[in-house]
């Protein structure tokens, strides 16, 4: 799928989100959103799907999440958005960090679109930056907060993530990555005592915890 813009007033929206920053196992994920020129897709300030409006992933329910990212394949069916997830793998956080590592996965998302950067107009949530050559690019502080289109790569990211996590659940059995998806919590930190390192562990984020 090549996207191109015809002038500079024909620009597509792009918004890029991750999660999975912050968990001790699993990868990163980065998406990207896609809206063409002149949609009126999100031009409603309460944009709603089901039981509720569109909001940071953070703020949904897992079943709000899985509808909104069924919501979002429909429309990519029909032309009406495109998006792209990237994973970028545990080993890889490892062993060039966690920023590279979402940096690497902007870079995918971005070739996966195939678009000029010329086309597009881009919006980031918190920190994140895309490569120097989009020109048109913004950072927006709790964008997934407050720019629909990032709330909407907010979703997909989470949800492809998640996933991931409960599908490899069943390959490593015992570390409950079905229910904390590889963040830090209490049990998970029990279990890692008790069991030590599963291969899906990011080493990098557990060099201080004593493991058998």
């Amino acid at each position: 799928m090549i996207i191109t813009a015809k002038n500079q007033n024909s620009k597509y929206l792009i918004g890029i989100d991750e999660a999975g920053r912050g968990p001790l196992a699993g990868p990163v994920s980065v998406a990207a959103v896609v809206l063409p020129p002149r949609t009126t897709l999100l031009k409603s300030s309460r944009v709603v799907l089901g039981d509720g409006r569109l909001r940071d992933s953070k703020h949904l329910t897992p079943a709000a999440r899985e509808e909104w990212f069924r919501w979002l394949k429909k429309q990519q069916a029909v032309g009406r958005l495109y998006f792209s997830v990237s994973l970028v793998g545990e080993k890889i956080v490892d062993s060039k960090g966690i920023v590279p590592a979402v940096k690497i996965g902007i870079r995918r998302v971005l070739y996966r679109l195939q678009m000029s950067p010329d086309d597009c107009r881009l919006r980031l949530d918190g920190s994140l930056k895309a490569p120097a050559k989009y020109l048109n690019q913004q950072t927006v502080i709790r964008g997934d907060s407050t720019v629909p289109i990032i709330m909407l790569a907010s979703i997909a990211a989470k949800v492809r993530r998640d996933r991931r996590m409960m599908r490899l659940a069943r390959r490593y059995v015992g570390y409950g990555f079905e229910i904390h998806k590889g963040y830090g919590t209490r049990k998970h930190y029990a279990t890692l005592r008790r069991r030590g390192l599963s291969p899906l562990h990011r080493r990098s984020f557990l060099k201080k915890l004593f493991l058998r």
